[in-house]
């Protein structure tokens, strides 16, 4: 089987974005453009270890996110073109059949496209590159053929009156035979506009030189939408959003006005779930069957089980919510929490590297951070766990079937045993005992006639002023 190395050219600064950030480290859809077309690759089964992204701007930062995947980079410095780029790799990609080479900057591409071009290399096809007749003209290199045979590029600065009626755009997708690209590479020369090696001048060598160039046509000609500045980078945001909700109503989810609701391209959300108006679905967010997401709750990076209920305002940030609990409104539950099967979270209840088990209660004014608490407990209004220091984290145990008072304090390191009772406005500095009452307050003491001696003497000093 041919050995297939990818190339994806991502050495653009994107002066238009007017940005310090890598273009390809742009997100549209919730994640970066580049990991899109890694994605993309992926998904045609090619391996990342068989990738290589040329970089220039930002090299550091591109190999933050591509590094960890097992995705090589190289660097293109100075910047002479998008065949000087192709040349770059050339080191390391030695010993590959075909070459696939992609834009970091166009994060549209499908796998479909990928393989529909792996398919369409075959013995005797010196290259194939993917093209499309968009309803809205675009400035890309018009596409010169000889029957099926593509024989050129003419780049859009470039072109004619004549060469400009021509609809058939190329995409900027290209798979070569390797020996026929470093082959056509190395005749390429820099006599155009900018003084560079274009990738594309390849296609009239080898068409020159009697080898077949075949086109293939993209299965949705949105694929060939670039990003050039922030206009277009909202636009193919848009376009990611709402392919993603569309899937997720055509697989069973109810989306009530859907364009006032945002959700990330790698979200998945279970059949019978209802989203209502402003929600935000973010990141790997994994949500169940039958819950409900409330109106302007956003939702990042979690798990979130079956027959949840999140109401309006709630906002989860990397955290688990099992099965049939219900949050809100106004509930904040930050990174490495767990919340138990059918706990209750109510207003201005905010959670933090904490477990809560089955049943847990805590319906008002509440922090719980760095807490274990059992099933069945239930905490007041008002109760804080003392977590910090001001040096280091403490952890807050507290058992089963528990009742904290309204008001009380935990100060961490504390330990609240099964079945023990904390009255209200409390503060726990010890380990309260199972089935114990634990009152951490002065006694109250009561100043007959004080209230009215103090009006009294108010009233006294009015007069003499």
């Amino acid at each position: 089987m041919a050995k297939t190395a990818v190339i994806i050219l991502a050495a653009g600064r994107g002066t238009r974005l007017k940005s310090e950030l890598p273009k390809v480290l742009h997100q549209a859809g919730g994640k970066p453009l580049l990991a899109h077309v890694l994605a993309a690759v992926a998904g045609a089964g090619l391996a990342p270890q068989d990738t290589v992204v040329v970089t220039g701007f930002g090299t550091q930062q591109v190999g933050e996110l591509v590094h960890p995947l097992g995705v090589r980079t190289v660097l293109q410095e100075p910047q002479k073109g998008t065949g000087h780029a192709v040349q770059v790799a050339r080191d390391l990609i030695a010993g590959y059949d075909r070459a696939l080479i992609l834009c970091g900057d166009m994060p549209l591409v499908s796998s479909a496209t990928v393989s529909g071009l792996l398919h369409t290399l075959q013995e005797g096809v010196a290259a194939v590159l993917a093209t499309a007749e968009p309803d809205i003209p675009r400035a890309y290199g018009r596409i010169l053929r000889r029957g099926e045979q593509v024989i050129g590029i003419v780049e859009d600065k470039q072109a004619s009156p004549e060469h400009k009626k021509i609809k058939e755009l190329n995409a900027g997708f290209y798979l070569f035979h390797t020996a026929d690209l470093w082959w056509a590479l190395d005749r390429v020369g820099t006599d155009n506009p900018h003084g560079e090696y274009y990738l594309t001048d390849t296609v009239a060598l080898l068409a020159s030189a009697g080898k077949r160039v075949l086109a293939f046509r993209l299965p949705d000609e949105q694929e060939i939408l670039g990003i050039n500045d922030r206009v277009e980078l909202a636009q193919v945001d848009l376009l990611f959003r709402r392919r993603k909700l569309r899937e997720l109503m055509e697989t069973g989810v109810t989306a009530i006005a859907p364009e006032t609701i945002l959700v990330d391209c790698d979200v998945t959300v279970g059949a019978d779930t209802i989203l209502e108006p402003g929600v935000q679905l973010l990141g790997t967010t994994r949500i169940g069957r039958n819950c409900r997401v409330r109106s302007y709750s956003v939702i990042s990076d979690s798990v979130i089980g079956d027959g949840v209920l999140l109401k309006p305002f709630t906002v989860l940030e990397a955290v688990e919510v099992r099965e049939g609990a219900e949050l809100g409104p106004f509930t904040r539950v930050r990174e490495h929490a767990v919340i138990g099967a059918e706990a209750r979270l109510g207003n201005f209840v905010e959670v933090k590297k904490s477990k809560l088990g089955k049943g847990v209660k805590a319906s008002h004014l509440t922090y719980l951070g760095d807490a274990e608490v059992g099933d069945q407990t239930n905490i007041g209004a008002g109760t804080i766990t003392c977590n910090y220091d001001g040096v280091r984290k403490h952890t807050t145990r507290i058992g089963d079937g528990v009742f904290v008072g309204s008001n009380s304090t935990l100060v961490a390191p504390v330990t609240v045993e099964n079945g023990a009772y904390v009255a209200a406005g409390s503060v726990i500095t010890e380990t309260v005992p199972a089935d114990a009452l634990a009152l951490g307050r002065s006694r109250q003491t009561n100043k007959e006639h004080w209230a009215r001696r103090r009006r009294e003497k108010h009233r006294a000093e009015a007069k003499k002023s």
